[in-house]
């Protein structure tokens, strides 16, 4: 059984366990495998951190993540709906914010 992980930041929030893969559908219908890093609460909105994996990068392997914004929650009030962050500015406050809430679970360079 995977480990669960803490978060060391009141504003993150950590998955369950490693490894947790989510599908998601672009604006396409075209189909991504994202591994769920965590959840950050930033000025009052939420960004999710992911690891696109594929047959050549899988779940617990390492390299660029991408930062979505959680646009619409379900009836239990988890994430159902996403965006792209493309604001750069905000981009980096929040990755900030990651890197000193995971700092004890993720290397970063």
């Amino acid at each position: 059984m995977a480990e669960i992980r803490t978060g060391s930041a009141p504003n993150f929030c950590p998955p369950t366990e490693e490894g947790v893969i989510i599908s998601l559908q672009d604006e396409k219908g075209d189909g991504l495998d994202l591994e769920f890093l965590g959840l950050v609460l930033h000025e009052g909105k939420s960004y999710g951190f992911f690891f696109p994996v594929d047959s050549d990068n899988p779940a617990l392997s390492s390299g660029e993540v991408l930062l979505l914004e959680v646009t619409e929650l379900d009836e239990e009030g988890q994430p159902a709906a996403f965006e792209l962050v493309e604001d750069e500015a905000i981009a980096a406050e929040v990755y900030e914010d990651f890197k000193q809430a995971t700092a004890d679970l993720y290397r970063f360079e």
